[in-house]
């Protein structure tokens, strides 16, 4: 059973103090502008008729997609993309500014990792994770360089990495730290987006590189990066469908949101069935090559599950996890952020 680690809090006070205090003050301005922005409208109000019944064909579902992991392009290889309501398709860098977004409302909903919504709910967000899947951690890893003399990760001491912070990838670093006996302020962080850090990465500007699949197999088959580790075992491995209280709070767009997550789930288990078919649409999709996307596939083995006592309690011991390293400022409770609302939708008969 998979298990997720709490990295010990050993770390030199002015460090800390530092970084509590620069994400304290983008979170809280993040709370604020999400605040600001809470509670406008979805836009499918006039898809409810007078009789209460709704018309699906006036919903517009705005997606918040990831180019590397690409809910468009997985519909699409299942042949499940052909939807009565308008899928509007917004691509985003990573999981954190998916879920700027989905607080904002500029989006409804969207697939991240399991740390962005950690963050999010620390910044007050107003969201609810509604379905996840479980994808194992062998895709989330920490990379070096083709010749790197780094031979494990306790040689990383001293050494520049590269990471989004806020991401899945954030928190398999800080696990595979705390395997190795070094904490967050043993190495020197880089916070970089999946594209800068993979330029960053191929030209020798940072040591290693904690990220997630795709990336991870492009690293691998384009640059000859070499897996230094791997969060199986080590971390949830968990991916979330995340919707926007308004969309939750919108009839119409519910009604929409539902059908698609019935969709996505079908897709994940194909996905999982179909690897050599899903790799190839995957790759049409996103410009990568077929070797990097089946590789990817074969990292990521898809198992939808449902939301359970174990889901939360593995997310807040990530988010104690956090905040004991001083990346999140205070204690947040996650298990607010959690709905069951769609259960049968992703994990029912509706599936099968």
């Amino acid at each position: 059973m998979t298990r997720t680690t709490t990295p010990r809090t050993g770390r030199r006070r002015g460090a800390r103090t530092a970084r509590t205090g620069f994400l304290a003050a983008v979170l809280t301005t993040a709370a604020l502008v999400l605040a600001a922005c809470g509670g406008s409208a979805t836009g499918n109000e006039g898809a409810v008729g007078d009789d209460g019944e709704v018309d699906l064909s006036k919903v517009t579902l705005i997606v918040g997609d990831q180019k590397g992991t690409s809910a468009k392009a997985l519909l699409t290889a299942a042949g499940l993309d052909d939807t009565e309501y308008t899928i509007e398709w917004k691509e985003f860098t990573s999981g954190p500014p998916i879920l700027e977004a989905l607080n904002s409302d500029a989006i409804h909903v969207g697939m991240v990792g399991n740390t962005p919504p950690i963050f999010a709910a620390a910044a007050g967000g107003t969201f609810k994770m509604v379905a996840t899947a479980s994808y194992t951690g062998k895709g989330d890893t920490i990379l070096v360089p083709k010749g790197s003399s780094v031979q494990s990760v306790a040689d990383l001491e001293g050494k520049k990495v590269a990471v989004a912070e806020g991401s899945s990838a954030n928190y398999n670093l800080l696990a595979q730290l705390e395997e190795a006996g070094l904490t967050y302020d043993d190495i020197e962080v880089q916070n970089l987006q999946p594209a800068d850090a993979l330029a960053a990465f191929a030209n020798g500007h940072v040591d290693a590189w904690a990220v997630w699949d795709p990336y991870t197999s492009q690293a691998v088959v384009d640059e000859g990066a070499r897996v230094l580790v791997d969060g199986d075992g080590l971390v949830n491995g968990l991916n979330f469908q995340v919707a926007s209280q308004s969309a939750l709070d919108d009839e119409a767009t519910t009604a929409a949101l539902e059908d698609y997550l019935t969709r996505i789930t079908k897709a994940q288990i194909w996905s999982a069935e179909n690897q050599e078919d899903w790799a190839k649409v995957w790759a049409e999709q996103t410009g990568l090559s077929e070797e990097v996307t089946l590789a990817a596939a074969k990292n990521r083995p898809v198992t939808p599950q449902p939301i359970d006592q174990e889901v939360i309690d593995s997310e807040q011991t990530m988010a104690d996890t956090f905040t004991a390293n001083g990346l999140i400022p205070e204690e947040v409770d996650v298990s607010g952020f959690f709905s069951d609302q769609f259960a049968e939708a992703t994990t029912g008969d509706a599936v099968q």
